[in-house]
């Protein structure tokens, strides 16, 4: 990725884009990550690198430019889940000056905003960048009006016991659908923490083993083998759960062609779902002042 001014997830902005036109205009976070490392030859260094909280540093800058690119219209992210390109983001194609402009663009809305409403706090403060509106850095965190939320999500998940971490994916594996899941509690089992029957059809079920792995170092490799000799002529599927990150060889590993599948579920995605479950969150109503409201009752200026 070429340098480009601004904040270094600029330069993703127009990588995105053309991500999602490839895919058909829309694509899951994980997805448009991957279809942009794979097009520009990301390397495994960049892909491994983690920010202070143990999230991936290249997933994070991603999201940072979904964040942009969604307040200037390009992208729609109404549904959970999923990117969107708007009919504008489209028609758009970015160079580095035009994706600069989307970045100021948004950045003076945001300072209107906070005009317009004093309450509202910085989004993220970081050190590199010297705007008032918002400051972003390599190593500030994503989903920047709950990032309080992902700190205590993080540190509550990594300070459980590696046997205690067992018990939330059991209620988490349960809400996503799996039947009859099993916690087995055995050691030297190679990484075989439980299993569960998923029901594909009335008459179709399959069987999964899953590990849950209360880790704060990235995954190697050698793990996702570990787990798949211990699945081998058990079941043709495994999940691997982890409170932390993946290492790019790790991916690779659990998607190797003629090799068993392991659907990965990292720390991100992890507190994802365990958000929208509603698992282990207590959801609050924040109320805040309408300023539009009372715009028109405001004493004229003079």
């Amino acid at each position: 990725m070429s340098r480009t001014q601004g904040p270094q997830f600029v330069g993703w902005f127009a990588p995105l884009l053309e991500a999602l036109r490839e895919l058909g205009d829309s694509g899951r976070p994980k997805e448009v990550s991957a279809r942009i490392a794979e097009r520009l030859g990301v390397s495994d260094e960049e892909l491994n690198a983690t920010n202070k909280n143990g999230l991936s540093r290249f997933d994070n800058q991603v999201a940072w430019a979904r964040f942009y690119l969604a307040r200037a219209g390009l992208i729609d992210t109404s549904q959970r889940g999923v990117w969107t390109l708007t009919e504008e983001g489209r028609r758009t194609m970015l160079d580095s000056q035009g994706a600069l402009e989307v970045f100021q663009r948004v950045q003076r809305a945001i300072r209107e905003e906070k005009v317009a409403d004093p309450t509202l706090g910085p989004l993220r403060f970081g050190s590199d960048i010297h705007d008032e509106a918002i400051q972003v850095d390599a190593d500030s965190e994503y989903n920047p009006k709950e990032s309080t939320f992902y700190s205590e999500m993080i540190h509550t998940l990594q300070a459980l016991s590696p046997s205690g971490f067992e018990h939330p994916c059991k209620k988490l594996l349960r809400e996503v659908g799996f039947e009859e899941v099993h916690v087995t509690g055995k050691s030297s089992d190679g990484g075989i923490d439980g299993f569960g029957i998923l029901r594909t059809n009335p008459f179709v079920a399959d069987r999964v083993l899953f590990q849950c792995k209360r880790y704060t170092k990235q995954v190697s490799p050698a793990y996702i083998r570990e787990f798949r000799g211990a699945m081998a002529n058990r079941v043709n599927r495994g999940i691997f759960l982890a409170t932390s990150t993946f290492s790019a060889e790790a991916r690779r590993e659990a998607s190797r062609e003629g090799a068993a599948p392991i659907e990965l579920v990292d720390l991100d995605a992890l507190i994802n779902l365990l958000e929208e479950l509603g698992l282990g969150v207590t959801k609050r109503t924040v109320l805040s002042v309408d300023a539009e409201f009372f715009r028109d009752y405001l004493p004229e200026k003079p």
